[in-house]
């Protein structure tokens, strides 16, 4: 019996992980695209570069998510870049800053985007892990190596020996005599 791994299964946290990456995508060109009207929109003039820096992360994370058998290392990078925008974004909260309201709503998206990177990177992980000893996997077998086709009628010719067979007294009776 050959027993397969698959590393790249495609579990429901592969699917997540390639939306992740995505997003990456979207998110990083936007950051690279327009930093101007970002940083104005949450009150972080000044720091557009950091931003277009941002953006380039996201762009390179994200697409090595897609491209890689195995994206969970790209997801933990994800999640420390997650936690360099979240410190970035607190930075905004100190002073007056007029956009304090968007400002919020970002780092609680970002926020959860943080939480959906560490669900990811979890399922994951939990999903390289090997089953325990004698567990073997049969989702690939049909229990009919010739094809279901050709199981039918393949026993047609089949005599069954004598003490297999349900004793004459207990079979069906009919017109005084056992049946069949």
């Amino acid at each position: 019996m050959t027993r397969t791994v698959n590393p790249r299964s495609r579990s429901a946290h592969d699917a997540l992980a390639r939306g992740l990456g995505w997003f990456s995508i979207g998110l990083g060109l936007a950051e690279i695209l327009a930093p101007r009207a970002l940083c104005r929109a949450l009150g972080l003039e000044g720091r557009e570069a950091l931003v277009q820096a941002y953006g380039a992360r996201e762009v390179a994370t994200g697409a090595a998510i897609l491209m890689s058998h195995d994206p969970t290392p790209w997801i933990w990078g994800r999640v420390a870049g997650d936690a360099l925008d979240l410190a970035t974004l607190a930075t905004g909260f100190e002073g007056d800053n007029p956009r304090a309201g968007t400002l919020a709503l970002a780092t609680a998206a970002v926020a959860g985007v943080t939480l959906a990177d560490i669900v990811c990177v979890q399922g994951l992980t939990a999903d390289k892990r090997l089953p325990p000893p004698g567990t073997y996997e049969y989702h690939n077998r049909s229990g009919y190596p010739g094809g279901l086709a050709a199981a039918h009628g393949a026993a047609r010719d089949f005599a069954v020996p004598r003490d297999f067979r349900i004793p004459d007294a207990l079979r069906p009776w009919q017109d005084g005599r056992p049946v069949g």
